[in-house]
């Protein structure tokens, strides 16, 4: 065991919507080789037989409307475009046609292959060169966001490939309740009464306990009680807030303002940071739920079979049903710690030696690893998930070698 795992007492994971990697972290190819991004080349045909490249013109908001889709279909076409699809490999060439089909724009579509430069997103360039970014953190499922983070609540989706907030006779208990079944403290923050998380719905029937507010993690950081296992939600809707001043959805999510998400991100993290026993007890993952409809040049990989199995009925796709069996498109995922050597990079599928594939059920995984132990009431998929804590190393960073972000 490392001197930072044998340090660690919290494990935090914000979960935020709807960005791929590419779009979000692919700029950061040109400030270090070794992160698999975007060389500039990269293209789809649009539907007028042109091709549409990557470029650096992606905006904070405006841009992206209507939301572009991200339901299995949708999925479906953006990484099998030309193809005749599973078992064929994607070919990551359906984006800017799949735009099209909801507004039948030309010109807007090839929106989709826009990317943020690094200096547009301070904060999570800075944190992912500054810590660890992963190369091939995917979704779970090529879909949308429920059943995405349903992976990463309980190791699985229970054959769901939907929207479907209800898992009824669930096999399998989520992370949550396995912590508190094993003595174990755990929270899942969400933002407030107005935006309060999707799978709440799912998760308060049986442990009203585990819920907790942003503002009380805020103060939970302060005083140095955070739980052994917390999990963060971002603000999911413009609201009035209780104060009455106007609350910014924060969860970047199309086409809601990415600097919102920018800030919430900092808050997340300087509110650990800035406690110091607290900062080097603690890892912190960010991670994306899904890719959202975005584009991304790498192919998801084959994956264990999760044990469960969609029809075409329910993936909406005539003749494809599905078997749990690949993953979703890649997301962004960076791993907070002073443990972690500055600017490491995690190799993934450019990489076919030392390359590491991680999803979302690595999250359950690698929780149960390190609070639970030996744990065998669990999904295929997340029995088979790689887990991420040995990224922390014996040397704690100094002070003055991480960042901290100030606000006006």
């Amino acid at each position: 065991m490392s001197a930072g795992l044998d340090n660690l007492k919290h494990v935090v994971v914000l979960m935020m919507e709807n960005r791929s990697f590419d779009h979000m972290l692919g700029g950061l190819k040109k400030q270090d080789p070794r992160i698999n991004g975007l060389t500039g080349t990269e293209s789809n045909l649009d539907t007028s037989n042109e091709p549409a490249k990557v470029q650096p013109l992606a905006e904070f908001q405006s841009q992206l409307d209507p939301d572009p889709d991200h339901h299995f279909p949708a999925v479906h076409k953006q990484l099998y475009a030309g193809t005749t699809g599973p078992p064929a490999a994607p070919s990551m060439g359906g984006f800017v046609q799949s735009y099209y089909d909801q507004r039948k724009d030309v010109k807007h579509s090839r929106q989709i292959m826009f990317y943020f430069s690094p200096d547009k997103l301070p904060v999570l360039t800075t944190l992912a060169r500054s810590y660890a970014v992963f190369n091939g953190w995917f979704a779970s499922i090529p879909g949308p966001t429920i059943c995405n983070r349903a992976f990463a609540h309980y190791g699985t989706s229970f054959g769901q490939v939907g929207m479907n907030l209800f898992y009824p006779k669930t096999p399998f208990l989520s992370i949550y309740d396995r912590m508190l079944k094993a003595g174990k403290n755990t929270k899942l923050y969400y933002y407030d009464q107005a935006s309060s998380t999707m799978e709440i719905v799912n998760l308060l029937k049986n442990q009203p306990k585990i819920f907790a507010t942003y503002p009380q993690f805020l103060d939970d950081c302060k005083r140095g009680e955070l739980p052994d296992y917390s999990f963060v939600e971002p603000n999911y809707s413009d609201h009035l807030g209780d104060g009455g001043g106007e609350e910014l959805a924060s969860d970047q999510h199309p086409d809601h303002d990415v600097q919102a998400g920018e800030i919430f991100i900092a808050s997340i993290y300087n509110a650990i940071r800035q406690n110091p026993d607290l900062w080097k007890s603690t890892a912190l993952l960010i991670a994306y739920d899904e890719h959202g409809g975005i584009y991304d040049h790498v192919p998801p990989p084959a994956c264990l079979a999760d044990g469960f199995k969609a029809t075409d009925q329910d993936t909406g796709v005539p003749g494809q049903p599905f078997a749990f069996d690949r993953l979703g498109v890649r997301v962004p995922a960076i791993l907070i710690s002073p443990w972690i050597p500055k600017a490491t990079v995690v190799p993934g599928t450019e990489d076919p030696v030392n390359g590491r594939v991680f999803e979302h059920a690595s999250i359950p995984a690698t929780v149960t690893k390190q609070f639970l132990g030996t744990y065998d009431e669990r999904s295929p998929r997340e029995k088979a998930a790689l887990t991420f804590l040995d990224l922390l190393s014996d040397t704690m960073r100094p002070d003055a070698d991480c960042p901290v972000f100030h606000f006006a």
